[in-house]
């Protein structure tokens, strides 16, 4: 038997011994003596590390991703309080203002990616947040139809690299299956934004001041806002576990270690930092079953996510409310799905698993989308809007978990990820077009399209579960160790036989 087999072998049989607290503190500053290879991490500091990330990570992160969603979606909110009338945006002229933002955002997705290690995401991700801010104010003094599609362009451009890179962020610093309810904990922020953004935007819309009136103040302020939270920003975030300064020296050997040991072979660097990029990354992230399948499958979830956070205010008004109360009513949906965000990434955590937190989101959705289409009262039609919500917004962090779990080292996820965003992405060329003025009041079409887009999701979930399970189990019965006789073991990532996909 090849002797790199055997190795691992005795080291998959062997016995971890845990890595305490006053074993690292010994050990002083020398990492090499800190732990052996397969040496486990106590549980309680593994916890402690834990809840640091916690506390000094993820409430910058939501905040961050709060104010993205904010400043992406609050053209809807303008909309229905003269920004239409104003730019005359007749026909088709606000879906096309819409589409115009995801061109440089689709096309930034890869590179940005491969940009967060290098720059540093203490750095890069705040002044993504400051550049669009800046965007995003500059939105509220725009005369005519050309200066706001010039806005939403470079709107775009900005915002572009942040989600992809968010993830990639917290898959420095978390394992795998603690990622996706951090993914979760900032993501919820997306349907909390259109609560908050509809109640903000109402009062902002009141405001009328030197020739500016009601919708440039949504733009001005929420603009304004987001560029001093993104000074804010810069001072706090760590840029990888072993630059935490709020982490003792034990602790932060600990971090890194653990990361290591849930890599399962997939890297032979134990310090993300330490990785270099190379093509042969690139490669293996976009030809794998997983990016391709779990790509197209956030292209279908991504459909009725813009489509709901881009339309919820008119599809409200439609049903026969004014302006105001329509603002007002997004906040229930919204709140919605921001608790099923939260309570479905818990639960997808505790049970190791993406996929069938995918379809039961799905599942729901479709109901609440049967309930927009049916003849019947505006309130079930308004409740239907709740199970979308509930539905939709707690696939979309589910997809993006379920990929970055499968693909390691940093460089295979950073291109897999980004490629993922992209081509999802691609989707609000469709999502933007759903709801035409000429379908209102009933938006037939639009609710029908997004039925169809959740039938795909479905069955891609369904087929990709069965492909894990299928190559699990073949690892599992020693059907991929050839692998390890075949070249450097380093440079296998997610091929390697110890590597475990998650379903």
């Amino acid at each position: 038997m090849n002797t790199s087999v055997l190795k691992r072998t005795f080291n998959q049989k062997e016995k971890a011994e845990p890595l305490t607290h006053s074993t690292a503190v010994d050990s002083g500053n020398d990492s090499k003596g800190a732990y052996v290879d397969n040496q486990a991490v106590e549980p309680a500091l593994n916890r402690r590390i834990t809840r640091s990330f916690d506390f000094h990570i993820i409430p910058w992160l939501f905040g961050i991703w709060l104010l993205a969603f904010i400043d992406r979606s609050n053209i809807g909110n303008a909309r229905i309080v003269g920004l239409a009338q104003d730019l005359h945006l007749d026909g088709t002229k606000f879906n096309i203002t819409l589409t115009v933002f995801y061109v440089p955002y689709i096309l930034i997705d890869v590179p940005s990616n491969w940009v967060v290690k290098y720059l540093g995401a203490n750095y890069y991700l705040p002044g993504l947040l400051i550049a669009w801010g800046v965007v995003g104010m500059c939105t509220g003094f725009v005369k005519d139809y050309g200066g706001l599609l010039a806005c939403r362009f470079f709107l775009g451009l900005c915002e572009g690299g942040l989600l992809g890179g968010m993830i990639i962020y917290l898959a420095m610093f978390y394992r795998r299956h603690e990622l996706l309810f951090r993914i979760g904990m900032f993501y919820c922020a997306a349907p909390l934004s259109g609560a908050f953004g509809g109640l903000l935007a109402t009062g902002l819309a009141q405001i009328r001041h030197n020739g500016y009136n009601r919708w440039p103040w949504i733009f001005i302020v929420e603009g304004v806002t987001t560029i001093a939270y993104g000074l804010i920003t810069i001072w706090f975030l760590p840029a990888t576990p072993s630059h935490a300064r709020f982490l003792t020296d034990a602790e932060k050997e600990a971090a890194v270690h653990r990361m290591g040991l849930d890599a399962h072979g997939a890297s032979k660097e134990s310090k993300v930092e330490s990785e270099r990029f190379s093509w042969h990354w690139v490669r293996m992230a976009v030809l794998n079953v997983n990016t391709i399948v779990l790509s197209l499958n956030f292209f279908a979830i991504i459909t009725p996510i813009y489509s709901f956070s881009l339309f919820l205010p008119s599809i409200i008004s439609n049903l026969g409310y004014s302006s105001v109360k329509a603002q007002l009513l997004t906040v229930p949906p919204n709140m919605a799905g921001f608790f099923a965000v939260i309570l479905s990434t818990f639960l997808s955590d505790k049970i190791k698993a993406r996929g069938p937190i995918m379809l039961g989101g799905c599942s729901i959705a479709i109901i609440g989308y049967i309930m927009l289409l049916i003849k019947t009262t505006p309130l079930v039609h308004y409740g239907g809007t709740f199970l979308v919500a509930a539905g939709v917004f707690p696939s979309s962090p589910a997809v993006m978990g379920w990929l970055a779990n499968n693909l390691a080292p940093h460089y295979v996820r950073a291109t897999g990820t980004g490629l993922q965003i992209a081509v999802a992405n691609c989707a609000a060329f469709i999502a933007t077009f759903t709801y035409l003025e000429k379908d209102k009041p009933a938006y037939t079409t639009g609710h029908s399209i997004n039925i169809g887009m959740l039938v795909l999701s479905l069955a891609l979930s369904t087929t990709h579960i069965l492909y894990v399970k299928w190559e699990n189990r073949k690892r599992e019965k020693g059907g991929r160790d050839h692998r390890l006789g075949e070249g450097d073991e380093g440079m296998l990532g997610y091929k390697h036989p110890s590597f475990r996909y998650t379903t």
